[in-house]
């Protein structure tokens, strides 16, 4: 059994993100030896079917499409430390916090850290998690949209939600900012509580 220090749910945006922000920091002197995956469930981002015109950075009419294929290479090139697992699909959570199991359709792993940015529809279906469902506070209540209780995304110990599932909008960049927000707090845990950012800068 594969064994991580944190574990991403879902390839979406938020999920990306989260993974991508983790992966910048694992040459830190904090995260020394930690190890961090990513569950790459990509069928039903809703940025599959998205087209942008109103993010700041992306050229208008970029293809959501585009962004979920070009986020997996993004992570191979830049930060093949992040292990990719593909076309497995999250079936149970188990344990508790520091010794967690997660259940996928084909295997088994073992995290410290649970990070869970799938999408926020009622289709949603973790054993171990659903008991934390409740109706989405942001989403028009006939589309029936669920997301898990939290607090400052904190489900319970060691585990986390991000993006439209921790409650937030359906927008790109608040998406993003979630799973960035998520990996900052995962990141500040590592470094004994003292607050981490991570900016690459010009030389």
């Amino acid at each position: 059994m594969i064994s991580f220090d944190a574990l991403v749910i879902g390839g979406g945006a938020a999920g990306m993100q989260c993974a991508i922000m983790l992966g910048s920091a694992l040459n830190k002197p904090f995260a020394k030896n930690k190890k961090v995956g990513i569950i790459m469930h990509q069928k039903a981002s809703h940025l599959q079917t998205a087209v942008f015109n109103n993010v700041l950075g992306l050229p208008a009419g970029t293809k959501g499409s585009d962004i979920l294929k070009e986020g997996i290479q993004h992570l191979e090139t830049t930060y093949p430390e992040v292990i990719q697992i593909h076309k497995e699909k999250v079936t149970e959570v188990s344990g508790t916090a520091g010794n967690f199991t997660i259940t996928t359709n084909k295997n088994t792993y073992n995290t410290k850290t649970i990070i869970v940015a799938l999408g926020n529809t009622n289709l949603f279906n973790i054993e171990g998690l659903n008991q934390y469902i409740v109706p989405h506070e942001r989403a028009n209540p006939v589309k029936e949209r669920i997301q898990l209780k939290n607090t400052n995304h904190v489900v319970t110990e060691a585990i986390y939600v991000a993006g439209t599932l921790a409650g937030w909008s359906s927008q790109l960049p608040i998406a993003m900012g979630s799973g960035a927000q998520v990996a900052l707090d995962v990141l500040t845990i590592w470094n004994e509580g003292n607050p981490v950012q991570v900016h690459d800068k010009l030389v």
